[in-house]
């Protein structure tokens, strides 16, 4: 999605103007590394509909779609809410180095304004932080940073207006890692996080893992697409009020694409033990804490989109997304009323007068269903504008 445009810094011009601007050994050492940057503005207007009550207006499901954020309970006449905001708009900045060796060692930092803390508000300057998405530098092989987890398939992800998408059908973390890439094979150690409930359904995050996390990935690509497989194991853990528990949790995802002409469809199934944060935007925790033990929650996610072109400026996407979790009823006491499943449906139709440029629209109707039975759904139409540059 985020178009990029090369400077070569090889030129006298822009070596005068390196020089001016620092020391000339600095600029000289510059003379074989190319600069990229890239990035989109995006504007987002929401009408959104719930029909068990609306969330706060701080809450981060009004900005884009987390299934954990949808009421649950009896039917209330609300009004909808429209919300407006500029925080998807992206920056990307990378160079690209050639070593003496003939290799080459490329750095990738990126930001966004989503998810964070406000410098002001809404009533006068929506002033938001920047956050960092990504940052890690990558050589022979290896990558070491902050990323897309190893356990993810970025490649999957369907063209939607909604930030995520099949937010509850998608494996989707960023963090710190590293990994190593060979063939079409790729492994990973990442940094641990576990969330895990606690008496009366509250969630605790806990970072108390001795281990990372342990990721595999093997990716095949031909002519007709993609299909990817990937495995997450690690420990979960709660050290806290004097108890030392932990539990091992597992999970294998399969995804991919399939070209169609123009069109192309899109999948994700995953499947696992205590993958909490891992799957639906932690739509569900990794565990429940009961007595001195951790009983991990086990899981079922998935998406399929179809992207249709019409033309070579018109287009849409269709998207079911859903999410299943298996809790263990007779810890119902103990955790509160969890999620037990989570649905959404989607289309958009997007227009493109020139390449770089986007406007579209995009309906979604997503449900959300807690153990007791007790439910709740939203209604959302999306306007959005982006100029990829």
């Amino acid at each position: 999605m985020t178009t990029t445009k090369l400077i070569a810094l090889k030129t006298l011009t822009a070596t005068a103007v390196l020089c001016a601007l620092t020391s000339t050994t600095y600029a000289a050492n510059l003379a074989d590394t190319d600069i990229s940057y890239g990035g989109y503005v995006k504007l987002d207007m929401m009408w959104s509909d719930y029909s068990s009550g609306v969330p706060d207006g701080n809450s981060v499901g009004r900005d884009f779609y987390v299934p954990g954020t949808t009421p649950v309970g009896p039917d209330i006449d609300n009004d909808a809410v429209f919300d407006m905001h500029a925080r998807q708009s992206r920056f990307k900045f990378a160079t690209a180095t050639k070593l003496d060796n003939g290799q080459s060692i490329n750095t990738h930092i990126e930001i966004d304004f989503l998810a964070s803390a406000p410098g002001g508000n809404e009533r006068v300057t929506n002033s938001y932080a920047p956050r960092i998405r990504q940052a890690f530098v990558s050589y022979d092989g290896w990558l070491l940073g902050q990323a897309w987890s190893n356990f993810q398939n970025v490649g999957a992800l369907p063209e939607t207006l909604d930030f995520i998408g099949p937010a509850e059908g998608t494996v989707f973390v960023r963090q710190a890692q590293a990994r190593y890439s060979t063939g079409n094979w790729s492994f990973s150690i990442e940094n641990p996080e576990s969330t895990i409930t606690t008496q009366g359904g509250a969630r605790v995050v806990t970072d108390d893992a001795s281990m990372p996390d342990f990721t595999a990935r093997y990716a095949h690509k031909a002519n007709w697409g993609e299909f990817v497989v990937t495995g997450l194991a690690r420990q979960l853990t709660y050290k806290k009020n004097g108890l030392d528990a932990d539990e091992t949790s597992f999970g294998i995802s399969a995804s991919g694409s399939v070209k169609l002409g123009e069109n192309n469809l899109k999948f994700m199934l995953t499947q696992g033990k205590g993958l909490g944060r891992y799957v639906g935007v932690n739509a569900a925790n990794g565990a429940v804490l009961n007595d001195n033990e951790l009983d991990a929650i086990d899981s079922t996610s998935g998406f399929i989109a179809y992207q249709q072109h019409w033309n070579n400026q018109w287009r849409s996407t269709f998207l079911y997304s859903f999410f299943l979790a298996d809790n263990n009823e007779n810890l119902f006491t103990v955790s509160g009323d969890p999620t037990k499943t989570s649905q959404s449906y989607s289309a958009n139709l997007l227009y493109s007068p020139v390449k770089k440029l986007t406007f579209g629209v995009e309906f979604k109707h997503a449900e959300r269903e807690v153990e007791s039975g007790s439910d709740g759904d939203m209604q959302r139409l999306q306007f959005s504008a982006k100029y990829a540059f």
